[in-house]
């Protein structure tokens, strides 16, 4: 292969210093007027191409880009080598635009100087001023095309995939399945020499929750640019409320009004008012807080957070967004997906009213609840999965880590616990038998050690409640119902041992079996109450996101910020900003 590539670009390079000797022997402009043209066009001067040995030569001068060779040796191979930004010797429209995009990389999130490791303009001076039929110029061809191509895969990477790898960086929590665009193709995209649904040839997001995020950057940097807010000082008072008449109610007008002149002057502007109030409340409840409308204990610490650090937390989960697949749904699969955010405390259903899989999706949502999850200690992890199986009346196989931990102690405390609780210990196989708990030598009992199986029977004691949703994952988490319904009016519910307990699960249930019709609610809500297990496959499985944002903005641009209850968003801003 090389051979040949070599003999073509020396062929080449004689016709170039053939034309060259041509013109200049004739010493006279051709018909075609142009600069250096001679008797050739623009169109008919030779262009130049690369090869294999080309690309290795360019990237060992310019070891910046060799964390992406493999993808620059991918793009050239499928395209034989032939130069991406040239048409007809000038540079296609596209290389003007990407510039433009690298030069407003911070919008993104990101640094413009990190893509900015070619002087193109020097490279553009240098070529324009080439004669036509200069031989240099087939050499500043290829490094502008090379240039061009590296530094869009630079750039692409870290905007569509993510500065951080986060299978790689152990600081950081992540196993949701890899976004793995096909950075080549997108620049074919780019280059319009094929089509996508996508939208790569605009360089935009794939994700609505990503562009929410990035308005949400441009309004907090705009705000940071005038000052950002002053912090609140509520002097010798544990709180403010309605009613009351201070110089911080003035302070807290102007952090929940920043852009909005205010009259300091006026009395009035000290008054905590009506509409006072139901600002805070509106505050609250972007931020997760109970909405009392007083302003003290998180409600004051929440106001007082600055606006650079509300940046940097925009900025972190703008990154977790480019972590997301591309494609959300496997075609594979229904075309709905589960969303759990664990900060949020919340769950959420979107499908694609269309059910077109080969369209471009525009996820509705359809269903959201509460949801409790996991606490500190016991931190529900981050990952996706598929969801298989709708289990009514289960079974709840207690962890032996728990068994450990928990139930042991209890046991060793009294020996009628397991029969309170409503528990067996049966053997691990598939027709399990019971095991007498007294013939047991409990106090040896440990995590590793323990052969059996400690079950809690269908019932309303089982931690379960009344079903679970199963999709068969390392973690061993579920979605499950829960007899312990009063938790779901807290506002912080990190109470559970990992798995995420739901607010409505029977509706879940009804909305998962719709179309099995053999499975309406009265079948459903009589086999939970009949106390008898019963498995149900779905007919096709659904994805299912576990995720973790502490900041996303809404359609009507509302930003949300929620408290990093697991510690991750300090992890990732260690990788990110370090």
């Amino acid at each position: 292969m090389y051979p040949c590539k070599i003999k073509q670009n020396l062929l080449v390079l004689l016709i170039a210093v053939l034309a060259f000797s041509f013109t200049a022997c004739n010493n006279s402009e051709g018909e075609s007027g142009s600069k250096g043209g001679g008797l050739f066009s623009k169109k008919e001067l030779p262009q130049a191409t690369a090869d294999s040995l080309y690309v290795a030569s360019y990237l060992e001068n310019q070891p910046t880009f060799k964390k992406h060779e493999d993808l620059m040796y991918l793009f050239y191979g499928e395209r034989d080598y032939k130069l991406a930004w040239f048409r007809d010797n000038e540079l296609v429209p596209e290389a003007e635009k990407f510039l433009t995009v690298i030069d407003q990389a911070s919008t993104e999130g990101l640094q413009p100087k990190n893509y900015k490791l070619v002087d193109f303009d020097a490279l553009f001076k240098a070529y324009e001023a080439k004669d036509g039929q200069d031989s240099t110029r087939l050499e500043l061809q290829r490094k502008i095309d090379l240039g061009l191509t590296a530094s869009y895969f630079n750039y692409a990477s870290d905007f569509y995939r993510g500065r951080i790898d986060p299978q790689s960086v152990n600081n950081v929590k992540w196993d949701v399945k890899k976004n793995k665009i096909k950075l080549h193709k997108a620049l074919q995209t780019i280059l319009k020499e094929r089509d996508s649904t996508y939208p790569y040839y605009e360089f935009e997001a794939l994700h609505a929750g990503y562009a929410n995020l990035r308005s949400a950057l441009a309004k907090y940097r705009e705000l940071e640019a005038k000052g950002g807010w002053a912090k609140i000082d509520l002097g010798n008072k544990k709180s403010l409320a309605k009613g009351d008449t201070a110089a911080a109610v003035l302070a807290l007008r102007k952090r929940l009004n920043p852009e909005q002149p205010l009259n300091e002057a006026d009395k009035n502007m000290r008054l905590f008012d009506a509409n006072l109030e139901n600002q805070v409340k509106k505050f609250q409840m972007l931020h997760g807080l109970a909405e009392d409308g007083k302003v003290g204990g998180n409600t004051l610490k929440q106001l007082n957070v600055p606006v650079e650090d509300r940046i940097e937390q925009i900025m972190i989960n703008m990154e977790r967004w480019r972590w997301i697949p591309k494609r959300m749904v496997p075609k594979s699969l229904d075309q709905k997906y589960i969303w759990v955010n664990i900060p949020e405390y919340k769950m959420y259903i979107y499908e694609d009213p269309e059910n077109d899989p080969e369209a471009e999706r525009k996820y509705k949502q359809v269903m959201d609840m509460r949801v409790i999850v996991g606490k500190t200690m016991h931190s529900t992890p981050i990952f996706s999965d598929k969801l298989e199986y709708v289990v009514l009346a289960p079974y709840w196989n207690v962890p032996n880590s728990i068994v450990e931990r928990e139930i042991k102690p209890s046991i060793l405390r009294n020996s009628g616990y397991l029969a309170s609780q409503n528990m067996e210990v049966v053997t691990k196989e598939k027709n399990p038998k019971q095991i007498d708990p007294s013939s047991i030598d409990w106090a040896s009992v440990t995590e590793k050690n323990f052969p059996y199986m400690v079950r809690q029977r269908p019932g309303p004691k089982n931690s379960l409640g009344s079903l679970k949703f199963l999709f068969p994952n390392e973690y061993n988490v579920y979605l499950h119902d829960t007899p312990a319904d009063a938790l779901f009016s807290q506002n912080q519910r990190s109470f559970s041992h990992g798995c995420v307990r739901l607010e409505k699960p029977v509706e879940l249930a009804k909305y998962l079996l719709a179309g099995m019709p053999e499975w309406n609610e009265n079948r459903i809500r009589e086999t939970i109450n009949g106390g008898e297990e019963e498995w149900i496959t779905l007919p096709k499985r659904v994805q299912v996101y576990i995720v973790y944002f502490t900041s996303w903005a809404d359609e009507n641009g509302n930003v949300h910020f929620r408290e990093d209850i697991y510690g991750h968003d300090k992890k990732l801003e260690q990788e990110y900003f370090g």
